[in-house]
């Protein structure tokens, strides 16, 4: 069966190949099952043609016409589309009558084909076009949330596609894979291997490198000027007691807020380095339970943009992205 594009999707690909397979249940993975109503989709790639794997929830029970918000749930970096620690956003949607997808877009980030590539960009892509093919989805409420290496792509897919989303939870995020290559090659973090393996050399090495590193980072898609709402999370503690700097998530932010709210360079620096809010910039009074005992110690907001530095390290915490993903809708942003 051939699938065509959905009128009015935005996209730039032709999908005249995009072929979906035969659903079968997904039981369990590991130790812990993920809820048997979710299932394994299989697409067909439109760049390549393989056979690209996602899970995929779609609430059967669904009895009325009207169309349902989908959740892209996007992985770690080391992990894939079965990894458990995505079980907690399959398990919101059930319970809140929302779709839920949750893409393999090549696996872990130590292959060519992941960590970004265009391949596994449209790997995303392709998913949610069969998904809104073939199911009554909301188109004014699609949202992605991910956590480290899903945070990395939700920042990617937000930049690079705005005017397809509602809204971003990003979770400790890379958003500059050149920066954070050496970051990792001082903190003697394996990540720097993965990022050989997947761009085939360090960033100095040649302009036809770096510009591949600048392509696959969220920092050269992100626009002030083309933002969805975005929201930006990391523990304070990350970079010390974890693998990604805070200034990943800072600096993100600055690119989508106005000058006058951006985080000083300087400001950047003693967060990272000393893993606290600096003195003049500690907000006693911020509270928000659905961050539970990991308590928020700095946010600000800026336009469409919101980042958050919460009492942790390198997690994320799927109550407080699905609550603030749920309060978002394209007609009202």
């Amino acid at each position: 069966m051939i699938h065509r594009p959905k009128r009015g999707l935005v996209c730039i690909f032709t999908y005249l190949s995009l072929v979906a397979l035969i659903f079968t249940p997904r039981q369990s993975i590991g130790g812990e099952a993920f809820p048997p109503e979710v299932r394994t989709l299989k697409v067909t790639s439109s760049l390549d043609g393989s056979d690209q794997a996602s899970l995929f929830f779609y609430p059967d029970s669904h009895a009325s016409d009207q169309p349902v918000p989908l959740l892209i749930g996007l992985h770690t970096w080391s992990g894939d589309y079965l990894q458990e620690s995505s079980i907690p956003m399959a398990k919101w949607c059930i319970e809140h009558g929302w779709a839920f997808l949750h893409p393999n877009f090549r696996g872990p980030n130590w292959t060519p084909a992941a960590c970004g590539s265009d391949l596994a960009v449209q790997d995303v892509m392709d998913a949610i076009h069969y998904v809104q093919e073939n199911h009554s989805i909301d188109a004014q409420r699609l949202y992605l949330m991910g956590t480290s290496g899903g945070g990395h792509m939700t920042l990617l897919l937000a930049g690079r596609y705005p005017a397809l989303f509602a809204a971003a939870s990003a979770w400790v995020p890379i958003s500059d894979l050149s920066a954070w290559f050496y970051e990792c090659q001082i903190s003697g973090r394996r990540y720097a291997k993965d990022l050989l393996k997947s761009l085939g050399g360090p960033p100095h090495e040649s302009a036809e490198l770096l510009r591949d590193y600048h392509s696959r980072s969220p920092l050269r898609w992100l626009s002030r000027d083309h933002s969805i709402p975005i929201d930006i999370n990391a523990g304070i503690r990350d970079g010390h007691e974890g693998s990604v700097p805070i200034s990943h998530s800072l600096n993100a932010f600055n690119r989508l807020a106005v000058p006058e709210d951006r985080v000083s360079d300087s400001d950047i620096l003693e967060f990272t380095g000393k893993s606290q809010v600096p003195e003049r910039l500690v907000q006693p009074k911020l509270i928000d339970l659905h961050y539970g005992s990991k308590r928020p110690l700095f946010r600000k907001q800026s336009g469409k943009v919101r980042i958050t530095l919460f009492d942790g390290g390198h997690e994320g915490i799927p109550s407080a992205g699905l609550a603030w993903l749920a309060t978002h809708n394209k007609l009202k942003n």
